[in-house]
């Protein structure tokens, strides 16, 4: 019982983490002729990419069109831009002092090609592109997440106010939603082969160069992820939801973090944040609308 329990919980999570470890070692072992795996990492990864941008205008529209109170939209939206702004502050500290005590550039020599600057865009162009497309065709491309966002939630406004998720529309949306959650749990069951393949590609290309000038870098960088997530997120977790928050975010955590490491894409991790959340209880309408703006907004690891 209690293995079953503990595979339950934690049995994707550490196929996911042996995926990945094997596929290391493929890629330090076979060097560049591990790169013959790269078409099976870039299968999955356009997977991932494939099925963003209906799950974000899906999900985001489905959650705002089953409210019925307005008012708790606002109180999710103003606490969302609240906790970005202050967990972006936090990661920022921990950068400042640890660069300052380890400077990651000490010994680098990095030659950098000269390019010719294009045309600067005024403020309004890019406050107007980066909100905004000028073509509904754009709203397809994750490229324009934000637009794409806007317009889900506008979107599912009109729904709520034209009957909300008792209406057609409505209940073809959260059949829809279900659908797409379905779908991503299908394409996750590829993530162990897909990351593993992915992985002893990049280390079998990039493997090398991560060693000379950019090591000292990493050496800097990877541990401060590391030791903000190891001391922030339980501190998060515990704000939101006390010790058994912090619980539950332990438990669900892993494939996330996994995904996020081998694929360095916030919005590759969505799917996989999206279920996490489900396990851990947040609420439905809160992961929905918070997950895919943070996939774009609220990157600490940037940050950082």
């Amino acid at each position: 019982m209690e293995r079953s329990k503990f595979w339950g919980n934690y049995g994707s999570s550490i196929l996911l983490l042996l995926g990945i470890i094997v596929g290391s070692i493929v890629g330090v072992v076979l060097g560049e002729k591990a790169m013959i795996l790269s078409p099976i990492g870039d299968i999955f990864l356009n997977l991932m990419f494939t099925i963003v941008v209906p799950m974000v205008f899906i999900s985001i529209s489905t959650a705002v069109g089953n409210m019925l109170n307005m008012k708790r939209l606002g109180k999710i939206l103003g606490s969302l831009m609240a906790i970005f702004i202050g967990t972006g502050i936090v990661a920022a500290i921990l950068i400042f002092v640890v660069v300052n005590i380890f400077p990651p550039a000490v010994g680098a020599k990095i030659v950098l090609n000269s390019g010719n600057m294009g045309t600067p865009s005024s403020a309004a162009n890019l406050i107007v592109n980066s909100l905004t497309v000028n073509d509904f065709s754009g709203l397809f491309s994750r490229k324009n997440m934000l637009p794409i966002i806007i317009a889900s939630i506008g979107f599912g406004f009109s729904v709520s106010v034209c009957g909300g998720e008792e209406s057609p529309v409505g209940k073809l949306l959260n059949n829809m939603n279900n659908i797409i959650m379905k779908l991503v749990e299908l394409i996750m069951k590829l993530a162990p082969i897909g990351l593993g393949a992915y992985f002893a590609s990049l280390i079998g290309e990039f493997g090398p160069k991560l060693l000379g000038d950019y090591g000292r870098a990493m050496l800097i960088y990877y541990p401060t992820c590391i030791l903000y997530a190891i001391l922030a997120f339980p501190l998060y977790a515990y704000i939101s939801g006390g010790k058994e928050g912090v619980s539950r975010m332990s438990k669900y955590i892993l494939t996330p973090a996994l995904t996020a490491f081998a694929t360095q894409s916030s919005v590759a991790t969505l799917p996989t944040n999206m279920a996490a959340c489900k396990n851990i209880g947040v609420p439905k309408d809160v992961y929905e609308i918070v997950l895919p703006m943070g996939a774009t907004m609220h990157m600490d690891g940037s940050v950082i």
